[in-house]
C-alpha cells in the first residue's frame, strides 16, 4: 500500500491562506482515491473533502466546508494538495490525508464506523491566530 506524508502546516493569521501537500510513496498513487480530514482538540475527526483516483478527478466536499477549501492532485508527482483560503481560528487542527481504493470509503469515513480508509498520514498541524 502507499505511505503518506503531509507537509505545509504551520502558523497563519486569520484571513490568510495555506497549501498543504500529501506526498505518497510505495504503491501506484493513481490507484487510490484520496481525502483530507482534520481533527481539532477535543473534537471528532471531520472530512474536508475527497478526490477520485483519475479520469477528471471528481471531488466531493461536505456542505460545512463552505467552499474555502480546494483539493487537487498531481498523479505524475504522487501528490495531493489542499488549498485553504480565508482561514479562521476555528480551522486550527491537525490535518490528515488518507488514501483508499474506493472514494466512497473516504466520503463516509466520519459517518460510517464500518468504513475506514486503508492508509493515513501522520498529520500536520495548522494553527490560525486571531
Amino acid at each position: 500500500q502507499v505511505q503518506l506524508v503531509e507537509s505545509g502546516g504551520g502558523l497563519v493569521q486569520a484571513g490568510g491562506s495555506l497549501r498543504l501537500s500529501c506526498a505518497a510513496s510505495g504503491r501506484t498513487f493513481s490507484n487510490y482515491a484520496m481525502g483530507w480530514f482534520r481533527q481539532a482538540p477535543g473534537k471528532e475527526r471531520e472530512l474536508i473533502g475527497a478526490i477520485s483516483r483519475r479520469s477528471g478527478f471528481s471531488t466531493y466536499y461536505p456542505d460545512s466546508m463552505e467552499g474555502r477549501f480546494t483539493i487537487s492532485r498531481d498523479n505524475a508527482k504522487n501528490t495531493m494538495y489542499l488549498q485553504m483560503n480565508s482561514l479562521k481560528p476555528e480551522d486550527t487542527a491537525v490535518y490528515y490525508c488518507a488514501a483508499d481504493p474506493v472514494l466512497h470509503t473516504l466520503v463516509v469515513a466520519t459517518t460510517d464506523k464500518d468504513k475506514n480508509p486503508g492508509v493515513w498520514g501522520q498529520g500536520t498541524l495548522v494553527t490560525v491566530s486571531s
